[in-house]
């Protein structure tokens, strides 16, 4: 391939299966146990398994042999084995015994992808490179999720059947909430016509209402710190629980090009004994109004045409996620070029 080749639809076609360079949440911590676990994320099949020491891995999917899945065999520690033949690929995709026949040449040999995981704030990250000879870079997590004694959090996930960019594009429009979800318990009150302004960031940008704040859905902050996050905040009265603004940091990763599944942690600072009183308020309470509101979501962008994008009008309230549509842009068409340098 050469730079010749770099057509917009190439481009688009990468952006499509998912920007790369990045660490990504890819399931919760709760779901990796002690069976191996076959998920699809970036259109690439992955197995997570906890050894026995309750550490995670990654590896790809796939047996060295004859392709069956890994994650369908066995948990043996610090290695998988294939339920097919018995083939023991370990957590550095290495086969380590090949049961079937003596001295295989398959032992001790490199033949399985490794993914880097890491896991935080109750979900597993997996770092997915453009180049196999990338090497990961740091995971640093907004303050409301790195600062777990100041604040308090819950993760929430759920599988979407759309393109991640979609859900990504919903959370970068602040304006949609006072329509989209004017029922909502939070976001009812508010101006529904507003100028909006562009404010760069250290890691990103702040996309807002000029003449609006405190109210509701005022802003949303664009961040990549080794991951790609979008964060916001919610005033919250005080029958709702002790604690100041209710945060929520987003993040949306691709499985394939028409499914995501994406990640809401639902944050709060609170310290002491209040700590425990917000948890409790909010499992009663709160839980089960935001998952009406991500339904809402849900429902607008599942139903929406695969190539809604291409016959759009977009006007200044979308400007936010205009600029966000350049920068990933903009990082595909880096990451494709790197790929043909070391091809």
């Amino acid at each position: 391939m050469n730079d010749l080749s770099l057509t917009d639809s190439a481009i688009q076609d990468y952006l499509d299966a998912g920007l790369r360079s990045l660490w990504y949440p890819v399931v919760a911590s709760w779901e990796v146990g002690s069976e191996p676990l076959g998920i699809t994320r970036l259109g690439e099949n992955l197995v997570l398994w906890r050894d026995h020491q309750g550490e995670i891995h990654a590896i790809e999917d796939r047996c060295p042999h004859r392709g069956a899945r890994l994650s369908m065999g066995w948990n043996l520690g610090d290695r998988l084995a294939c339920w097919y033949h018995g083939v023991e690929v370990d957590n550095a995709g290495v086969v380590r015994d090949v049961p079937a026949i003596a001295n295989s040449p398959l032992v001790d040999k490199p033949c399985v992808r490794r993914y880097p995981v890491q896991e935080a704030n109750g979900a597993v990250f997996v770092y997915f490179a453009a180049t196999a000879d990338e090497t990961p870079a740091p995971l640093t997590l907004p303050e409301q999720l790195a600062d777990e004694t100041a604040y308090a959090n819950f993760v929430c996930t759920a599988s979407w059947q759309c393109n991640y960019q979609y859900a990504v594009d919903n959370v970068m429009d602040p304006m949609h909430g006072t329509y989209l979800h004017a029922n909502s318990h939070s976001m009812a009150e508010g101006d529904r016509q507003a100028e909006m302004a562009l404010e760069p960031t250290d890691s990103g940008f702040i996309f807002k209402k000029t003449g609006q704040t405190g109210v509701n859905f005022d802003w949303v902050e664009y961040g990549n710190t080794g991951a790609m996050w979008l964060r916001l905040s919610i005033p919250y009265k005080q029958r709702f629980g002790p604690g100041g603004p209710f945060w929520i940091i987003g993040m949306a990763t691709p499985e394939d090009s028409e499914h995501c599944r994406v990640f809401f942690w639902r944050v709060r600072r609170v310290e002491g004994w209040q700590r425990q009183v917000w948890r409790f308020f909010y499992r009663t309470k709160l839980e089960g109004l935001h998952w009406d509101v991500l339904e809402q979501d849900r429902l607008i962008l599942e139903d929406m045409a695969p190539c809604a994008r291409d016959h759009e009008n977009l006007y200044q309230h979308d400007v936010g996620l205009s600029r966000l549509r350049r920068v990933m842009r903009k990082a595909a068409k880096q990451q494709l070029s790197r790929r043909q340098e070391v091809a």
